[in-house]
């Protein structure tokens, strides 16, 4: 079992990382499109800011309604052909968000666009399943996920130009093309599934989503609302404050923006590694960094320069970003094997309900009443993942005994 794998299987393994990193990159950079774009579809479309942040939920609303429906997909109809269709799909109707005549329409493709990237996860995770073994799927999965920090510093250097040129719609006829071409690469490179012998055995799921009954689960998930509600409160509202507050032309935003994403790359990378050093214990990295982050956005939002703003806002989401793997880290080692897709997809789905949240609520805060009001509101997304912190068990053993899995011996074994 400790045996490395033979080489055909590696190749496999090397090849899907790359092509789920690639169709990772590019889901994500859409996503990331719209807010960039947002001033622009503000003036021609003559909406406020709360209207602006709807835009935002109706993706969020749609993604999240589409998680579990993804699933069933790729169980019934086979991983990689739900995978490509979604891609296809989201590619669509990126395309058609560029054509848009109307606030109405532009609403109802980022819904139909949301829809398709929502069944892109359960089915990308499915094909990765199917290409790896169990030792090594973790870390595979790892390098996958860091393409949305990766997403988060080249969309803005990439696409912020682009917009300021040739206005708000190339953006998105751009990144449907990189998404046909992921397609395309997909279809033709992907390896074939792996034996089921190199895989582990088939467990019994008729229990599989029982896990949703437990409170614990949901205490996680609630964790993740506060720290997923800074995330996405900041980055769909960064770059129209910094181009409205400063006249900061749409190219030097982009590069601004990108200062904070290259930090929470390297934060979601050290969060990752202290949570493996930890054993979980996430308390002790999110209660200083989530204190940190409520600090920090106080003075980001009072700072009196740009500077200043840049600054304490690229400390707040590095602080911010320690905690995602943190998060993760004790219901990801303690889940049963069958639970893991249902219990991490409720923890994620706590994430997805606060990206409905966040754009449209700091959006109309900040036509109420001030951007400084609308951004300092965030620190109670740090109240509350710290406060969920304290009230969630630490490690595997003490989340395996909330959740009623039985304990897992082989560990006390290896150390007697």
């Amino acid at each position: 079992m400790s045996a490395p794998p033979p080489q055909p299987v590696r190749r496999t393994v090397r090849i899907t990382i790359v092509l789920l990193f690639t169709a990772w990159l590019v889901d994500y950079a859409d996503r990331l499109v719209i807010n960039l774009a947002l001033p622009s579809i503000g003036d021609e479309f003559d909406v406020g800011r709360g209207e602006q942040g709807l835009i935002v939920s109706a993706f969020f609303l749609a993604y999240a309604l589409c998680q579990i429906p993804g699933g069933l997909l790729a169980d019934r109809h086979g991983a990689q052909r739900v995978m490509l269709w979604a891609l296809l799909s989201w590619s669509v109707f990126t395309a058609l968000t560029g054509f848009a005549w109307s606030f109405g329409v532009l609403l109802l493709m980022r819904f139909a666009f949301g829809a398709a990237e929502g069944v892109f996860p359960p089915a990308s995770m499915k094909v990765l399943v199917e290409r790896t073994t169990p030792a090594e799927r973790m870390g595979a999965n790892g390098v996958i996920m860091s393409s949305n920090a990766l997403a988060g510093v080249l969309t803005p250097l990439l696409v912020a130009p682009l917009i300021a040129a040739f206005g708000w719609r190339s953006a998105f006829f751009s990144t449907a093309a990189l998404g046909v071409f992921v397609v395309v690469a997909i279809r033709v490179w992907l390896p074939a599934p792996l034996p089921v012998a190199e895989l582990e055995p088939r467990v019994d799921r008729r229990r599989a989503g029982g896990v949703l009954r437990k409170g614990v689960i949901w205490r996680f998930s609630t964790m993740m609302f506060g720290y997923s509600l800074i995330v996405w409160g900041l980055s769909t509202w960064i770059p129209s404050y910094v181009s409205e507050e400063y006249g900061v032309s749409l190219a030097s935003t982009g590069a601004l923006v990108a200062i904070p994403g290259l930090a929470a790359t390297g934060a979601i990378v050290v969060g990752g590694r202290l949570a493996d050093h930890l054993g979980g214990h996430h308390r002790r990295v999110i209660v200083p960094s989530m204190t940190t982050a409520a600090v920090t956005l106080l003075f980001m939002v009072f700072s009196p320069s740009l500077i200043g703003f840049i600054v304490f806002g690229t400390l707040a989401t590095t602080a911010v970003s320690l905690c995602y793997m943190p998060i993760l880290a004790v219901p990801l080692g303690g889940l049963a094997p069958e639970d893991v897709g249902v219990g991490s997809g409720a923890i994620i789905f706590g994430g997805q309900v606060a990206g409905m949240v966040a754009p449209p609520v700091i959006g109309a805060l900040a036509d109420a009443f001030s951007f400084k009001v609308a951004f300092a509101s965030l620190v109670l997304g740090a109240a509350i993942a710290l406060v969920m912190a304290l009230l969630t068990p630490q490690d595997t053993a003490s989340f395996r005994a909330a959740t009623g899995a039985p304990e897992l011996p082989a560990p006390a074994k290896e150390h007697s």
